[in-house]
């Protein structure tokens, strides 16, 4: 049997074939669920909607996270859709502004980007648990999102995402303990660094990856394949005992020591 044979899944935030959602749509596609997939404006509906024919996923809903009515009318599209219940979330979703991802963190802070990072990278992930509680309950669904090691450690440029993606983590654990009862978990996916659309925002972002691939054990990037099959077990049945963790695939990145500052 498949990991995730009959399992009905909701995957949110494909932008292109190189981002991590893909790769995760991919795995779950591949273990045998089926899949709904959200788009973020008419600029990307294009794309996404021929990814939902390339996974079988069908009609694409429309998802604006910055909106409680645009979450609350793909709430109940995707109910009509699988009345039955919801058996897995995931949440790719993160912004921040350009001059908050460069130079110091101090320098490209301001009150409006820094309240938009939050509003968008974090404060989406609660609200889409909150918006499918009923449907994931109905399944003992399990939920995902995705985050990075500068959620805890100093990570040169990433600065208020680094901030965005703690308090993203802190959202991981209160949920899981708000849902665990209801048979619901909750967790996150800390992944290396991987060339991603969203990735190419961050400053210096080729540098990083290439000082993540030195000091890695492994010596490698992983891909989103890689995260893609990870995220295809968290989503499972097999993962049943696994909840409010921060599960990461870096290839051991996080356990080294050496951080070396990325030069100017």
């Amino acid at each position: 049997m498949s990991l995730l044979e009959n399992k009905r899944i909701l995957i949110t935030g494909i932008s292109s074939n190189r981002s991590i959602a893909y790769g995760i749509a991919k795995a779950c596609l591949r273990e045998g669920a089926s899949l709904t997939l959200t788009y973020n404006n008419e600029r990307f509906k294009e794309r996404v909607q021929g990814f939902a024919n390339e996974f079988n996923a069908g009609e694409i809903v429309k998802l604006d996270v910055s909106s409680d009515d645009s979450i609350a009318q793909c709430q109940e599209k995707v109910a009509l859709k699988w009345p039955e219940g919801l058996d897995g979330l995931v949440h790719s979703i993160a912004w921040a502004p350009r001059e908050g991802l460069e130079g110091k963190f101090i320098d490209g802070i301001s009150r409006e980007g820094f309240l938009s990072a939050m509003n968008i990278s974090v404060y989406s992930f609660p609200a889409l648990v909150k918006a499918f509680a009923s449907l994931l309950i109905k399944s003992k669904g399990s939920v995902i999102t995705m985050t990075y090691l500068g959620s805890e450690r100093i990570v040169p440029n990433y600065n208020t995402m680094g901030v965005a993606k703690a308090a993203l983590e802190a959202c991981v654990r209160y949920l899981a303990a708000d849902l665990g009862p209801e048979g619901v978990r909750v967790n996150s996916v800390s992944s290396g660094p991987i060339k991603t659309l969203a990735a190419s925002g961050i400053k210096d972002f080729s540098a990083l990856a290439n000082l993540s691939k030195t000091l890695t054990p492994l010596r490698s990037l992983m891909t989103t394949e890689e995260v893609g099959n990870l995220s295809a077990y968290l989503l499972s049945d097999y993962s049943a005992g696994i909840t409010a963790e921060n599960i990461y695939i870096d290839g051991g990145f996080n356990k080294m020591a050496a951080i070396a500052s990325i030069e100017e």
